[in-house]
């Protein structure tokens, strides 16, 4: 491996060719500081993920950590999979800043940063929480969609609010209510503002606003939210609406130059050396059930424009956007082309069905350790074996079994002189964590190593006594956790005025550099500029 300084790393991100920077830190503290282009990997789990992170061995890979010798690590699994250009940061994200180099709060920092340069450019109209709940007391007519996933609206909406996420609003616009006047709303900005965008896009702009500062907006004027909400179906389409679909697809397409690709192009493609190639499946949840691309990673619109950087590892790299009539493709294309990649757009078929599933690196997992039931586990903890507890930090907090150890794969070496010479005894919510945090442990000196079969659940039904303990692990030592700001949901609104200062403060960040990243697209602005 190689190691290059921050200012040479830096110069690399903005030289105009294909790179990945991978922050292999955990995700509180990813989300407490780090580079504007830095895509979360967290070593925990880096070669679970990497593969389709970062599917090309030869792009090249800049690795960044805490100074603590863990990007080296990383960088070795790395090269133990293939990947052959990969370059450590020096002295990591306190070297990044010790140059001068700036750093971010929060997660999904790109997506949500060119939301507010979008802002700047579209203006689309906006609706404070008063207005809204007058308009809705006012008994006027109106709709109400919630434009974030299903998950999330079931957490909690806006009273009213139907759930219909991003992208998937302007594909079944013509199954809506012709005419009637729309409001869209998020948790906080970004979501809302590139709904009413992606209407505009549409040419149904006139009829849309957004809630400012979605549900958090609606929290702080001292209105109520609704929990634990039961997602409604999406609206059907028929012949006439799938039609109109297509038709604004194309429109779209024609105007900004989107290439298409057929299926043959596709693949022709994905083996073309020296670029990095994402087949992605915008479709809806329900729609990908019955009907899987061998070919494509699924990724709803809503989700890859809102974080890009869970799909998309390499910068500038070709992005294949499918789905049936190439609107909700289109729509995602015009986000991503202005985040500096390149998309192209391929249509659902059957040709594009029979493509086999893409030759993704496959890392190295080491074997899985011995795994022992769990009455055989309490007889080996009752002769001194160490129960290490791999779960995320707060399941552990809130109960975890009576003398476990809370541990963290890139704080394992560490463990393991507390070990000792004992047997160390696993837990872990999948096998596969428990696979890499034991090699960890191996070359940290730790010989006898076990995976309770079953984790906590059997052993708690064995007989073994479940302690609270809020305070453990401390939070400088949780670092799986993001606490910025991670209570503003929950009634905090001090938590979420700090939120939405961050996202609106997030423009004043930006260096020189950094701001020409993103290709601005405005309403006047069409393929030919």
């Amino acid at each position: 491996m190689k190691t290059v300084t921050p200012q040479d790393a830096k110069a690399a991100i903005h030289a105009g060719g294909e790179i990945a920077l991978l922050d292999v830190r955990e995700a509180g503290q990813f989300g407490e500081e780090h580079p504007l282009f830095a895509i979360p990997a967290p070593y925990s789990r880096l070669e679970l993920i990497i593969g389709q992170l970062v599917p090309r061995r030869d792009a090249p890979v800049l690795v960044i950590d805490a100074g603590d010798g863990v990007a080296e690590r990383a960088a070795g699994r790395l090269e133990e999979a293939g990947y052959s250009d990969v370059s450590v940061i020096a002295g990591g994200v306190q070297g990044w800043q010790a140059a001068g180099l700036g750093l971010f709060k929060g997660v999904n920092v790109p997506s949500k940063t060119l939301g507010e340069l979008a802002e700047t450019l579209w203006h689309p109209q906006m609706i404070r929480a008063g207005e809204l709940h007058e308009l809705a007391r006012s008994g006027k007519d109106f709709a109400f969609f919630d434009t974030r996933p299903p998950q999330e609206y079931a957490k909690m909406r806006v009273p009213g609010a139907q759930c219909l996420p991003n992208g998937e609003l302007p594909h079944r616009l013509a199954a809506l209510p012709e005419g009637k006047p729309i409001v869209v709303t998020c948790a906080g900005r970004t979501r809302g503002i590139v709904g009413a965008i992606g209407m505009a896009l549409v040419g149904a702009g006139d009829r849309v606003r957004a809630l400012e500062n979605g549900t958090q907006g609606w929290a702080l004027a001292g209105f109520d939210l609704e929990r634990d909400n039961t997602p409604a179906p999406l609206p059907a389409l028929d012949d006439t609406a799938l039609s109109a679909s297509r038709a604004r697809a194309k429109d779209l397409i024609a105007r900004y130059g989107f290439p298409t690709a057929d299926a043959a192009e596709v693949a022709r493609m994905r083996g073309e050396a020296g670029r990095t190639t994402y087949v992605l499946d915008l479709r809806s949840e329900a729609e990908v059930a019955d009907d899987p691309i061998a070919a494509a990673t699924p990724a709803p619109g809503v989700q890859l424009v809102q974080a890009t950087d869970q799909w998309i590892a390499v910068r500038r790299s070709r992005v294949v956007l499918c789905c049936d009539t190439g609107l909700r493709s289109a729509i995602a294309a015009f986000w991503l082309r202005q985040l500096g990649y390149e998309p192209v757009i391929a249509p659902v078929d059957d040709a594009l069905r029979a493509l086999p599933a893409p030759d993704l690196p496959q890392p190295h997992l080491p074997d899985t350790p011995e795994i022992i039931p769990a009455a055989r586990a309490l007889k080996r903890l009752r002769e001194g074996a160490r129960l290490i507890d791999l779960r995320p930090s707060q399941r552990y907090r809130a109960g975890h079994l009576a003398g476990a150890i809370w541990a963290i794969r890139p704080r394992l070496a560490a463990l393991a002189q507390r070990i000792g010479g004992r047997e160390a005894l696993l837990i872990a919510d999948t096998p596969e964590i428990a696979r890499l945090a034991s090699r960890d442990l191996r070359e940290a000196g730790v010989k006898r190593i076990a995976l309770v079969e079953g984790g906590q659940p059997a052993l708690e039904r064995a007989g073994a006594a479940v302690e609270p303990n809020p305070r453990e692990p401390a939070p400088d030592e949780a670092i799986d956790f993001l606490r910025f700001v991670h209570d503003r949901h929950d009634g905090n609104l001090e938590a979420a005025r700090r939120y939405l200062e961050w996202e609106t403060g997030l423009l004043s960040q930006l260096d020189a550099q950094e701001r020409a990243e993103f290709l601005l697209i405005g309403p006047k602005d069409s393929a030919t500029g």
